[in-house]
Protein backbone atom coordinates (compact mmCIF):
# COMPACT_ATOMS: atom_id res chain seq x y z
CA UNK A 1 0.00 0.00 0.00
CA UNK A 2 2.44 2.90 1.20
CA UNK A 3 4.48 1.93 -2.48
CA UNK A 4 1.08 2.18 -4.51
CA UNK A 5 0.72 5.51 -2.54
CA UNK A 6 4.35 6.55 -3.70
CA UNK A 7 3.71 5.70 -7.38
CA UNK A 8 0.78 7.49 -7.36
CA UNK A 9 1.93 10.87 -6.28
CA UNK A 10 4.61 10.83 -9.43
CA UNK A 11 2.26 12.37 -11.84
CA UNK A 12 1.53 15.11 -9.40
CA UNK A 13 5.49 16.02 -8.63
CA UNK A 14 5.81 15.69 -12.85
CA UNK A 15 2.62 18.17 -13.77
CA UNK A 16 3.64 21.01 -11.84
CA UNK A 17 7.03 21.50 -13.85
CA UNK A 18 4.90 20.88 -16.79
CA UNK A 19 2.34 23.57 -16.03
CA UNK A 20 5.07 26.08 -14.69
CA UNK A 21 6.25 25.39 -18.05
CA UNK A 22 3.34 26.09 -20.37
CA UNK A 23 2.49 29.34 -18.41
CA UNK A 24 1.95 31.89 -19.66
CA UNK A 25 -0.62 31.99 -22.07
CA UNK A 26 -2.12 35.56 -21.92
CA UNK A 27 -1.96 38.80 -19.70
CA UNK A 28 -1.44 38.17 -15.94
CA UNK A 29 -3.63 40.99 -13.84
CA UNK A 30 -1.87 42.34 -10.84
CA UNK A 31 -4.57 43.39 -8.10
CA UNK A 32 -3.08 46.75 -5.73
CA UNK A 33 -5.34 47.35 -2.95
CA UNK A 34 -4.38 50.83 -2.75
CA UNK A 35 -4.75 54.28 -4.85
CA UNK A 36 -2.41 55.07 -7.52
CA UNK A 37 1.04 57.12 -6.76
CA UNK A 38 2.03 55.96 -3.03
CA UNK A 39 5.13 53.45 -2.06
CA UNK A 40 3.12 50.13 -2.55
CA UNK A 41 1.59 51.07 -6.42
CA UNK A 42 5.09 52.09 -7.53
CA UNK A 43 6.63 48.84 -6.36
CA UNK A 44 3.84 47.59 -8.11
CA UNK A 45 4.14 48.98 -11.43
CA UNK A 46 8.11 47.89 -11.36
CA UNK A 47 7.52 44.62 -10.82
CA UNK A 48 4.52 44.37 -13.49
CA UNK A 49 7.03 46.54 -16.22
CA UNK A 50 9.75 43.55 -15.63
CA UNK A 51 7.62 40.78 -15.39
CA UNK A 52 5.78 41.90 -18.99
CA UNK A 53 8.94 41.61 -20.18
CA UNK A 54 10.45 38.29 -18.81
CA UNK A 55 7.57 36.10 -18.96
CA UNK A 56 6.42 37.29 -22.69
CA UNK A 57 2.83 38.23 -21.34
CA UNK A 58 1.76 42.15 -20.00
CA UNK A 59 1.09 41.94 -16.39
CA UNK A 60 -1.85 44.51 -16.17
CA UNK A 61 -1.88 46.73 -12.74
CA UNK A 62 -5.68 47.62 -11.56
CA UNK A 63 -5.92 49.77 -8.75
CA UNK A 64 -8.62 48.47 -6.03
CA UNK A 65 -8.32 50.73 -2.96
CA UNK A 66 -10.45 51.34 -0.22
CA UNK A 67 -11.67 49.45 3.21
CA UNK A 68 -8.24 49.50 4.52
CA UNK A 69 -6.70 47.28 1.41
CA UNK A 70 -9.56 44.79 1.92
CA UNK A 71 -11.38 45.64 -0.94
CA UNK A 72 -8.33 44.44 -3.23
CA UNK A 73 -7.41 41.76 -0.87
CA UNK A 74 -11.25 40.25 -1.40
CA UNK A 75 -11.30 40.19 -4.61
CA UNK A 76 -7.93 38.26 -5.16
CA UNK A 77 -8.75 35.79 -2.82
CA UNK A 78 -12.27 35.21 -5.17
CA UNK A 79 -9.79 35.07 -8.24
CA UNK A 80 -9.16 31.67 -9.71
CA UNK A 81 -5.89 29.98 -8.62
CA UNK A 82 -4.57 29.15 -12.48
CA UNK A 83 -1.23 32.01 -11.82
CA UNK A 84 -2.74 34.51 -13.91
CA UNK A 85 -4.61 36.71 -10.85
CA UNK A 86 -1.19 38.09 -8.68
CA UNK A 87 -1.63 41.11 -5.70
CA UNK A 88 0.52 43.31 -4.49
CA UNK A 89 0.78 42.22 -1.00
CA UNK A 90 1.87 44.54 2.14
CA UNK A 91 2.58 44.03 6.02
CA UNK A 92 -1.47 44.70 6.36
CA UNK A 93 -2.21 41.65 5.31
CA UNK A 94 -0.89 40.18 9.08
CA UNK A 95 -2.03 43.36 10.29
CA UNK A 96 -5.83 43.06 8.70
CA UNK A 97 -6.21 39.60 9.95
CA UNK A 98 -6.60 41.11 13.43
CA UNK A 99 -8.13 44.30 12.65
CA UNK A 100 -10.79 42.93 10.33
CA UNK A 101 -11.90 39.42 12.19
CA UNK A 102 -15.06 39.23 10.60
CA UNK A 103 -13.66 38.97 6.94
CA UNK A 104 -14.90 36.59 4.92
CA UNK A 105 -11.11 35.66 3.40
CA UNK A 106 -8.22 34.42 5.30
CA UNK A 107 -5.49 37.82 4.92
CA UNK A 108 -2.41 35.51 5.29
CA UNK A 109 -3.91 32.46 3.56
CA UNK A 110 -2.45 34.19 0.06
CA UNK A 111 0.02 31.69 -1.47
CA UNK A 112 3.68 33.71 -1.05
CA UNK A 113 5.77 35.02 -3.85
CA UNK A 114 7.98 37.56 -2.78
CA UNK A 115 8.77 39.82 -0.45
CA UNK A 116 10.35 42.36 -3.32
CA UNK A 117 10.78 45.10 -0.95
CA UNK A 118 11.70 46.51 3.20
CA UNK A 119 9.82 49.24 4.39
CA UNK A 120 11.03 50.83 7.43
CA UNK A 121 9.27 53.33 9.42
CA UNK A 122 10.52 56.36 10.37
CA UNK A 123 9.40 59.52 12.87
CA UNK A 124 9.64 62.71 11.60
CA UNK A 125 9.69 66.43 12.83
CA UNK A 126 9.71 69.74 10.91
CA UNK A 127 13.25 70.93 10.68
CA UNK A 128 12.85 73.78 12.89
CA UNK A 129 11.50 71.18 15.88
CA UNK A 130 13.83 72.11 19.62
CA UNK A 131 14.19 68.67 19.34
CA UNK A 132 17.36 67.16 18.22
CA UNK A 133 16.91 63.27 18.89
CA UNK A 134 14.02 61.03 20.02
CA UNK A 135 14.72 61.17 23.53
CA UNK A 136 14.82 65.10 23.72
CA UNK A 137 11.53 64.95 21.47
CA UNK A 138 9.85 62.44 24.04
CA UNK A 139 10.94 64.46 27.16
CA UNK A 140 9.36 67.18 25.80
CA UNK A 141 6.40 64.87 25.29
CA UNK A 142 6.24 63.87 28.99
CA UNK A 143 5.60 68.25 29.73
CA UNK A 144 3.29 69.13 26.82
CA UNK A 145 0.66 67.61 24.50
CA UNK A 146 2.05 66.29 21.20
CA UNK A 147 -0.23 65.22 18.10
CA UNK A 148 1.58 62.58 16.39
CA UNK A 149 0.03 62.02 12.77
CA UNK A 150 0.18 58.45 10.89
CA UNK A 151 -1.28 57.02 7.46
CA UNK A 152 -4.27 55.48 9.70
CA UNK A 153 -5.73 53.79 12.50
CA UNK A 154 -4.50 50.34 12.23
CA UNK A 155 -1.52 51.24 10.06
CA UNK A 156 1.69 49.84 10.81
CA UNK A 157 3.39 53.44 11.64
CA UNK A 158 0.54 53.42 14.02
CA UNK A 159 0.95 50.07 15.99
CA UNK A 160 5.00 50.97 15.58
CA UNK A 161 3.59 54.28 17.82
CA UNK A 162 1.49 52.07 19.95
CA UNK A 163 4.23 49.78 20.59
CA UNK A 164 7.04 52.94 21.50
CA UNK A 165 4.09 54.41 23.99
CA UNK A 166 3.95 51.36 25.51
CA UNK A 167 7.65 51.44 26.20
CA UNK A 168 8.37 54.75 26.68
CA UNK A 169 5.03 54.83 29.17
CA UNK A 170 3.58 58.20 28.00
CA UNK A 171 0.77 58.96 25.35
CA UNK A 172 0.06 61.31 22.67
CA UNK A 173 -2.42 61.88 20.63
CA UNK A 174 -2.43 60.08 17.79
CA UNK A 175 -4.08 61.53 14.75
CA UNK A 176 -4.82 59.09 12.05
CA UNK A 177 -4.69 60.42 8.52
CA UNK A 178 -6.40 58.71 5.37
CA UNK A 179 -2.79 58.42 3.70
CA UNK A 180 0.56 59.66 4.74
CA UNK A 181 0.80 62.44 2.31
CA UNK A 182 -1.95 64.66 3.86
CA UNK A 183 0.23 64.14 7.53
CA UNK A 184 3.13 65.14 6.23
CA UNK A 185 1.58 68.13 4.57
CA UNK A 186 0.10 68.78 8.09
CA UNK A 187 3.24 68.40 9.72
CA UNK A 188 4.49 70.50 7.35
CA UNK A 189 2.44 73.32 8.20
CA UNK A 190 2.82 73.51 11.84
CA UNK A 191 -0.40 71.78 13.00
CA UNK A 192 1.53 68.30 14.00
CA UNK A 193 4.50 67.80 16.27
CA UNK A 194 5.86 64.85 14.68
CA UNK A 195 4.45 61.58 12.17
CA UNK A 196 5.25 58.07 12.38
CA UNK A 197 4.80 56.87 8.90
CA UNK A 198 7.00 54.69 5.62
CA UNK A 199 10.32 56.14 5.41
CA UNK A 200 9.19 56.30 1.37
CA UNK A 201 6.80 58.96 2.35
CA UNK A 202 9.31 61.53 3.80
CA UNK A 203 12.92 60.24 2.46
CA UNK A 204 13.29 63.46 0.03
CA UNK A 205 12.07 65.74 2.66
CA UNK A 206 14.26 64.62 4.88
CA UNK A 207 17.27 65.09 2.26
CA UNK A 208 16.08 68.27 1.68
CA UNK A 209 16.32 69.64 4.99
CA UNK A 210 12.30 70.10 5.41
CA UNK A 211 12.35 68.08 7.65
CA UNK A 212 14.38 65.92 10.58
CA UNK A 213 14.72 62.00 11.24
CA UNK A 214 15.02 61.16 14.75
CA UNK A 215 14.43 57.76 14.51
CA UNK A 216 14.07 54.33 12.27
CA UNK A 217 12.46 51.15 13.49
CA UNK A 218 14.70 48.94 12.19
CA UNK A 219 17.61 46.74 14.33
CA UNK A 220 20.08 48.32 12.27
CA UNK A 221 20.01 51.73 10.09
CA UNK A 222 18.96 52.04 6.85
CA UNK A 223 21.06 53.00 3.61
CA UNK A 224 18.99 55.58 2.70
CA UNK A 225 18.84 57.66 5.61
CA UNK A 226 22.28 56.89 7.64
CA UNK A 227 22.09 59.25 9.88
CA UNK A 228 19.22 59.09 10.99
CA UNK A 229 19.42 56.46 14.33
CA UNK A 230 17.76 53.48 15.13
CA UNK A 231 14.77 52.92 17.76
CA UNK A 232 17.04 50.64 19.47
CA UNK A 233 20.23 52.78 19.38
CA UNK A 234 18.01 54.87 21.37
CA UNK A 235 17.14 52.59 24.03
CA UNK A 236 13.91 50.73 22.94
CA UNK A 237 15.16 46.93 22.31
CA UNK A 238 11.88 44.56 20.95
CA UNK A 239 10.39 47.22 18.60
CA UNK A 240 12.66 46.31 15.40
CA UNK A 241 10.03 46.51 13.12
CA UNK A 242 10.34 46.59 9.08
CA UNK A 243 7.16 46.88 6.51
CA UNK A 244 7.27 45.53 3.34
CA UNK A 245 5.72 45.66 -0.20
CA UNK A 246 5.75 42.52 -2.43
CA UNK A 247 3.87 39.98 -4.13
CA UNK A 248 1.61 36.91 -3.16
CA UNK A 249 -1.18 34.76 -5.14
CA UNK A 250 -4.87 33.54 -4.55
CA UNK A 251 -4.57 30.28 -2.04
CA UNK A 252 -4.08 27.29 -4.35
CA UNK A 253 -1.64 28.41 -6.39
CA UNK A 254 0.79 26.22 -8.24
CA UNK A 255 3.96 26.66 -6.22
CA UNK A 256 5.95 25.73 -9.36
CA UNK A 257 4.61 28.83 -10.30
CA UNK A 258 5.15 31.14 -7.46
CA UNK A 259 8.82 29.60 -7.18
CA UNK A 260 9.40 30.97 -10.96
CA UNK A 261 7.64 34.75 -10.35
CA UNK A 262 10.01 34.82 -7.03
CA UNK A 263 12.94 33.99 -9.45
CA UNK A 264 12.42 36.91 -12.42
CA UNK A 265 11.24 39.23 -9.11
CA UNK A 266 14.86 38.52 -7.71
CA UNK A 267 16.59 38.95 -10.68
CA UNK A 268 15.06 42.06 -11.50
CA UNK A 269 15.58 43.89 -7.87
CA UNK A 270 19.49 42.34 -8.44
CA UNK A 271 20.12 44.91 -11.04
CA UNK A 272 22.05 48.28 -10.11
CA UNK A 273 19.47 50.54 -11.58
CA UNK A 274 16.65 49.08 -10.29
CA UNK A 275 18.05 48.83 -6.91
CA UNK A 276 19.10 52.41 -7.24
CA UNK A 277 15.76 53.01 -7.72
CA UNK A 278 14.62 51.18 -5.06
CA UNK A 279 17.03 53.00 -2.61
CA UNK A 280 16.06 56.24 -3.44
CA UNK A 281 12.41 55.18 -2.53
CA UNK A 282 13.98 54.58 0.73
CA UNK A 283 13.47 51.07 0.83
CA UNK A 284 15.89 48.09 0.29
CA UNK A 285 15.34 44.71 -1.52
CA UNK A 286 14.63 41.82 0.00
CA UNK A 287 15.23 38.17 -0.84
CA UNK A 288 13.70 35.55 1.17
CA UNK A 289 11.98 32.46 -0.38
CA UNK A 290 8.21 31.88 -0.37
CA UNK A 291 8.37 29.83 2.47
CA UNK A 292 10.09 32.73 4.71
CA UNK A 293 7.23 34.97 3.48
CA UNK A 294 4.61 32.60 4.82
CA UNK A 295 5.99 32.78 8.10
CA UNK A 296 6.30 36.10 8.58
CA UNK A 297 2.94 36.51 7.57
CA UNK A 298 1.80 34.29 10.51
CA UNK A 299 4.76 35.47 13.14
CA UNK A 300 3.35 39.12 12.12
CA UNK A 301 -0.09 37.94 12.44
CA UNK A 302 0.94 37.19 16.04
CA UNK A 303 2.74 39.73 17.12
CA UNK A 304 0.57 42.70 15.82
CA UNK A 305 -2.53 40.70 16.90
CA UNK A 306 -1.72 40.93 20.18
CA UNK A 307 -0.68 44.78 19.74
CA UNK A 308 -3.99 45.78 18.34
CA UNK A 309 -5.75 43.61 21.29
CA UNK A 310 -3.63 45.44 23.80
CA UNK A 311 -4.08 48.83 22.39
CA UNK A 312 -7.83 47.91 21.67
CA UNK A 313 -7.14 49.74 18.13
CA UNK A 314 -10.42 49.87 15.70
CA UNK A 315 -10.06 50.54 11.63
CA UNK A 316 -11.47 53.44 10.04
Amino acid sequence: MRRRSLFALVPTLLACPALAAGWPERSLRLIVPVAAGGSQDIVARLLARHLTDALGQSVLVENMPGAGSNIGYEAASRARADGYTLLAGSDSLSINKALFPALSFDPIGFAPISRSVKVPQIFVVRADHPARNFAEWLDLARHQPMAVGTPGNGSLAHLLGEVVQSAAELRWTHAPYRGGALAVNDLLGGSLQGVMINIGAVTDHVRGGRLRGLAVSPARRTLALPDVPTLREQGFSGVDVVGWHGLVAPAGTDPALCLRLHAEVTKLLARPDVAERVLALGMEAGTETPADLAALLRADAEHWGMVVRRARVQPD
